[in-house]
């Protein structure tokens, strides 16, 4: 495990003693509950106090999360809500749920957490959809090119009921995998430092011929292959060395991506091209859910709930005063200290590329994934059903001001 420099104060040696007294759960939601900078005697009386609370009786189930590379420190850059939602739920069901937090992939990777949910390794995972698509295909779903005009639309599909019978639904059948709650963000292209003394891309046409990383999202690569990015599989892991060494010209993620895996100092512009999702979601296995008493059933879908409003907001925060995900920055983001660009296309470029790429005005491309898709979602049309729910609410339509829904009620 690595400590964050964000967690001021603390040496590797000296949390690992204090989470040898308390537990790494207990210190990883104590540590969680922090704004900013701690001491170690805080961080000591605070896992502490989280102990004792979270062992002041027997749990009735103890569930195991496991959360890709994250940590109490990235978790403040992408606001993905896996530590809110772990100490919401043990609060909720006044202890009766307990949570083994495992980040910082000690126990599974961004392509791997949903393989170890499968295999009953785990009950409880947070890693991207499309990294997930791999084991779990029915995710694609999600990325369709530019079913999505903005993040508010991402929010405004995951609060609707019909997320429930297009989404939820179906990869529970299909996967064994309950939907919990995701974070929302557009994808782009992120350069590397070759591009760093060039100027900031403003044409689309500036990224065709480019060799870019691709996630395990098979509907993202038909995209990158429809727009010139040569799309070339890399492991999360390695993405940052390929940016590096320029192996690779770029790497399609989005912003919060960028700052909290610390590859801003390898990344010279942010091309925000936002051609498909990018959602950092937690699922939980229907095996695990199955288990509760229907009162922690209850209890698991509020917290998601609850979780998601909280994301919803602190994510929007995070990105522009964070992040530096705004046009101007502002001074002290990590884009701001580490010179990272923002290239904000302009619209007739985005919908050049739309046209170049999305099932709307490229049916042909997206056939055999549409129809295999469709099939597994019981015969609806995947695409046309998201795109249209989608476009419910205004264009523009804040992502902090979409209206919150408890999507399994009807």
């Amino acid at each position: 495990m690595t400590i964050d420099n964000n967690l001021k104060g603390i040496s590797r040696r000296d949390f690992f003693r204090v989470a040898g007294r308390y537990g790494m759960s207990s210190t990883l939601l104590a540590a969680g509950s922090f704004g900013g900078a701690m001491s170690l005697a805080n961080l000591a009386s605070a896992a502490e106090s989280t102990y004792e609370k979270r062992f002041s009786k027997p749990a009735k189930h103890n569930l195991t999360f496991g959360a890709a590379g994250f940590n109490p420190a990235n978790l403040l850059i992408e606001r993905a809500g896996a530590l809110e939602f772990a100490r919401d739920l043990e609060s909720r069901t006044d202890g009766e749920i307990r949570i083994e937090f495992i980040g910082n992939n000690q126990i599974c990777g961004q392509t791997s957490c949903v393989e170890k949910a499968q295999q009953g390794i785990i009950d409880i995972y947070a890693a991207s959809t499309q990294n997930s698509a791999g084991g779990a295909p029915y995710l694609n779903i999600l990325d369709y090119a530019y079913m999505f005009p903005s993040r508010a639309a991402q929010y405004h599909f995951l609060y609707s009921p019909e997320s429930q019978r297009i989404l939820r639904d179906p990869l529970e059948k299909r996967h064994g995998l309950k939907f919990l709650f995701s974070h929302c963000e557009l994808r782009g292209i992120q350069l590397g430092l070759g591009w760093e003394k060039r100027p900031t891309v403003t044409k689309l046409e500036e990224l065709f011929g480019t060799k870019n990383r691709v996630t395990g999202t098979q509907l993202g690569r038909i995209a990158m292959q429809a727009l010139n990015l040569n799309p070339v599989p890399v492991a999360w892991e390695e993405t940052l060395d390929g940016l590096k060494q320029g192996l690779i010209d770029g790497a399609e993620t989005w912003a919060s991506a960028v700052a909290y895996a610390n590859m801003s100092p390898v990344v010279s512009q942010s091309v925000d091209l936002k051609f498909f999702a990018g959602t950092e979601h937690t699922s939980m296995t229907t095996a695990a859910f199955d288990k509760l008493e229907g009162y922690l059933q209850d209890a698991v879908m509020e917290s998601s709930y609850w979780t998601q409003t909280h994301v919803q907001a602190a994510n929007e925060a995070a990105l522009v005063k964070t992040v530096g995900w705004s046009d101007p920055q502002l001074p002290g983001t990590i884009f701001k200290e580490n010179n990272v660009r923002n290239a904000f296309l302009a619209d007739d470029q985005i919908k050049m590329a739309e046209e170049m790429c999305s099932p709307q005005f490229q049916p042909q491309l997206w056939e055999q994934w549409r129809e295999r898709l469709n099939g597994w979602a019981g015969g609806i049309d995947t695409y046309q059903e998201i795109f249209d729910i989608a476009r419910q609410i205004p264009t523009d339509t804040l992502p902090e001001n979409v209206e919150p829904r408890r999507w399994w009620r009807a």
